[in-house]
């Protein structure tokens, strides 16, 4: 098998350098043969995303090599065992089974997930209807997995309409929990608390706050008001949430991948439970894809060939993501946590060290803010950076369409201009007025952009991020990077270690010593 691998990378390595526009001139149909698209629905809830991967550098002969080093580290299997339930994160033990509220795994747990879901339906039927008491407003307690999916969608979903105002808080910097507290009536505020472990430091801290905070509102049983979303309940119920309203999820489902589970539950009640079914059924319409697509054909491993060509082979840093839709502005963040805490690794899932990069940098931003900010260095730095483009073909205002044309022409414009280049002086001659070209870019364009297609594009990624790592031989499903830095913080707090100079030079200069 290594022997295997090693001369698939060899090949990959091996092929010769085209630049785009020599692609795009020997193949009439290489924008057919590298764009794909992924639908569902039916009528009035139909929809998709057209994937165009074709002002890439990816030509046949590299696909073909990328598909025998997924052959050889032998990707159909590894698929299997993610979407049927087995123990695939090998460093903890456990399945990763966060396809299992989309209807994809192990049948029984898919008929747990579902059965979590429905309590879930539940308890946000009740709310909605009134059977907690007036309810306009929720504050969301949570860090990484557990507030970034949500933030993100209900930022997505709701800004036409929300059913409940919901206010994410995930650092522990207090004023962030005080501009939560200026928006809403604590008489008024339900909260979710919402962590695998029911331990994490800064959400329980917050989540004390926020309870004296609705003390203090004259709110006489303040956990009366708490929702706890968690993998432990047991936990949740010793710190004084009714079980009636702990909202489990299952152990096998990772942080960052728990948007489908009761993690969802701010999502749901804000935007409603038809929106958050919308975004599972998303979701699943890009499992069923991934998981019957082979080869080149399947668009998240076709995505991971392109990663892994301008990672090991050209030798790109970062990948940048912007998004052309001001309801995606959290969807870099997102992405972050989701590429970068999977694959951020420096050994293989046997332990042994990486033989070269693993996850780039993701970064980006919003279009057309980011055209004015950091796409000087796109066209004419001295990094390739690979790009991805997301747009949606459907505005999400009514105002004059003009707003809408100008923003999708700048998207498509930008992908056209980091591939042909050229010299804006009026004599071609201009060196600062030169751009290069030749620089990568992929687009993901969406009918729409609703539940469904927010659910389509965050699966996509999840499947692009295990298509990586399988490609790659590293574990995506622990964390233990993030673990050193608050052990170190909680002895500090402890007093029970010592640190370098400059550390306790900083403690001593904020009183903290």
């Amino acid at each position: 098998m290594a022997s295997d691998i090693q001369q698939a990378w060899q090949q990959i390595e091996q092929v010769e350098t085209s630049t785009l526009e020599t692609l795009f001139a020997a193949d009439a149909d290489r924008v057919a043969s590298l764009s794909g698209r992924i639908d569902w629905g039916e009528g009035l809830d139909a929809g998709g995303i057209l994937f165009d991967w074709s002002k890439t550098h990816l030509s046949a002969q590299l696909l073909t090599a990328f598909e025998a080093l997924a052959k050889a580290r032998d990707f159909p299997a590894m698929r299997e065992a993610l979407l049927t339930g087995a123990k695939i994160n090998v460093t903890e033990g456990r399945a990763a089974e966060h396809t299992a509220p989309r209807g994809t795994g192990a049948d029984a747990s898919v008929e747990e997930a579902h059965a979590l879901l429905a309590r879930m339906k539940m308890l946000v039927e009740a709310i909605h209807q009134g059977a907690l008491g007036e309810v306009k407003h929720l504050i969301h307690v949570g860090i990484g997995g557990s507030a970034l999916g949500p933030a993100l969608a209900v930022d997505a979903l709701t800004r036409d309409l929300s059913l409940v105002d919901v206010h994410v808080v995930s650092n522990i910097d207090g004023v962030a929990l005080e501009e939560a507290f200026a928006a809403c009536d604590p008489r008024t505020t339900m909260v979710a608390v919402a962590s695998k472990t029911f331990t994490t430091i800064e959400t329980m801290t917050n989540a004390e706050s926020v309870l004296k905070w609705l003390r203090d509102g004259g709110v006489d049983d303040p956990s009366g008001r708490v929702v706890a979303l968690t993998a432990n309940p047991e936990k949740a119920v010793e710190w004084g949430v009714d079980e009636t309203r702990v909202l489990p999820f299952m152990e096998t489902v990772g942080g960052r991948y728990s948007l489908w589970s009761s993690i969802g539950f701010p999502v749901a009640i804000a935007a409603g439970w038809d929106e958050f079914e919308a975004m599972l059924a998303g979701a699943a319409a890009v499992d069923a894809h991934f998981a019957s697509a082979e080869g080149r054909e399947n668009l998240c491993l076709r995505a991971a060939f392109a990663d892994q060509y301008y990672s090991r082979v050209r030798g790109c840093q970062t990948r940048a993501v912007f998004a052309y839709d001001e309801r995606l502005g959290l969807f870099p963040d997102y992405l972050q946590q989701l590429e970068m805490e999977s694959n951020g690794k420096r050994v293989t899932s046997a332990g042994d060290p990486v033989d070269g990069p693993t996850s780039p940098i993701t970064w980006g931003g919003v279009g057309t803010d980011a055209q004015h900010a950091v796409f000087q260095l796109l066209h004419q730095g001295t990094h390739l950076v690979p790009v991805d483009f997301i747009a949606s073909i459907a505005p999400g205002d009514e105002l004059d369409p003009a707003h809408h044309r100008i923003l999708l022409t700048n998207c498509f414009a930008q992908g056209a201009a980091l591939m042909a280049g050229g010299n804006m002086a009026a004599d071609g001659k201009d060196p600062a007025r030169a751009f290069p070209g030749d620089r990568p870019s992929a687009t993901m364009l969406c009918d729409d952009l609703d539940a469904a297609t927010l659910g389509a594009l965050i699966a996509f990624h999840e499947h692009r991020t295990f298509a990586n790592a399988v490609l790659l031989g590293i574990n995506p499903f622990d964390q233990f990077g993030v673990e050193l830095g608050k052990k170190m913080a909680n002895d500090i707090e402890g007093g029970e270690a010592e640190f370098d100079a400059s550390t306790r030079a900083l403690l001593e200069a904020s009183g903290l010593s």
